[in-house]
């Protein structure tokens, strides 16, 4: 089977040597020419034998309207187009509408595995007609890890992504219990090696996972996480996790608090908390302290 790939970076250039070992043909291309087969998406259509599969594995929103829209123009009836990329579900009705009008079907697929995926496989959650994932099918078995489970075609288009969604909001949540849970074990003197804490965790407890075991990995390397700083980007579908639980009226607190955490990581003063250390000096006379190098502390 044939199919071509849109991005080629950390995911999409671990899935074409994924899909090339499992005896695949897979034509990418990729804006740095170090990393492309092909000089351009016309290129990549005409290497390909109708019908065409073309994956799209692009940054969420412009990047990858840019890449639908040109495809569109390129591709032929029966043609199908999946977009495995961190596409807002709402997006995929307009790309499938818009793919439709010519002929053209579209498939959505939220993909999990990170930079281990080449060699433990990808989770998959894919949305559209059942006649497209039945045709896409030995490529998902090609991507997917080892054995029953891994894949899913989880409903309509749209699907595949919002459950993507959803998984990556619980894993801001959990990755934010195993945050305080560290901090808390670090912050007192009668827990002497909260390394092997963690470690000690990872067999036999109810909270054992992969996050947990990755935390081990990362204690390993920077026992006290010295080397970092307390800062954490969000890539935004833990946004629009907490967005789909109002909409619907889900109570997501734990997600929601997870999200909000990392907000706070990008203030290295918090304007918040000078508020709150500013009301407490003022209504109970508590110490708060001076921005100056001396750190003084005054009281009123």
């Amino acid at each position: 089977m044939q199919l071509g790939l849109v991005g080629l970076g950390k995911m999409g250039g671990n899935m074409r040597e994924r899909l090339r070992h499992a005896g695949l043909t897979v034509v990418g291309y990729d804006r740095n020419p170090e990393l492309s087969d092909v000089d351009g998406l016309v290129e990549l259509v005409d290497r390909l034998e109708a019908p065409r599969t073309v994956w799209v594995m692009v940054p969420a929103g412009a990047a990858t309207q840019g890449a639908i829209d040109q495809l569109a123009t390129l591709l032929k009836p029966g043609d199908i187009v999946v977009d495995g990329g961190n596409s807002r579900w709402t997006d995929d009705e307009k790309h499938a509408k818009q793919l439709h009008a010519r002929g053209i079907g579209f498939v959505d697929a939220g993909v999990s595995g990170g930079v281990w995926g080449l060699k433990n496989g990808y989770a998959l959650m894919v949305g559209g007609d059942e006649e497209h994932v039945r045709w896409l099918k030995p490529i998902f078995d090609a991507l997917k890890p080892e054995g029953p489970y891994g894949f899913v075609h989880a409903g309509k288009v749209g699907a595949g992504h919002f459950a993507k969604m959803v998984h990556n909001g619980i894993e801001y949540a959990m990755m934010q219990a195993y945050a305080e849970g560290w901090e808390l074990l670090e912050s007192v003197d009668s827990v002497t090696d909260v390394r092997e804490v963690f470690r000690s965790w990872t067999q036999g407890t109810v909270i054992r996972s992969w996050l947990l075991d990755l935390a081990v990995d990362a204690l390993d390397d920077d026992e006290h996480l010295k080397k970092l700083r307390g800062y954490a980007e969000d890539s935004g579908e833990g946004r629009w996790t907490v967005e789909a639980g109002i909409d619907h009226a889900v109570p997501m607190p734990a997600i929601t608090a997870a999200l909000f955490a990392r907000f706070a990581s990008r203030q290295d003063d918090s304007p918040q908390m000078k508020m709150v250390a500013a009301l407490r000096n003022q209504f109970g006379g508590h110490a708060v302290e001076a921005t100056t190098p001396t750190n003084e502390l005054k009281k009123t």
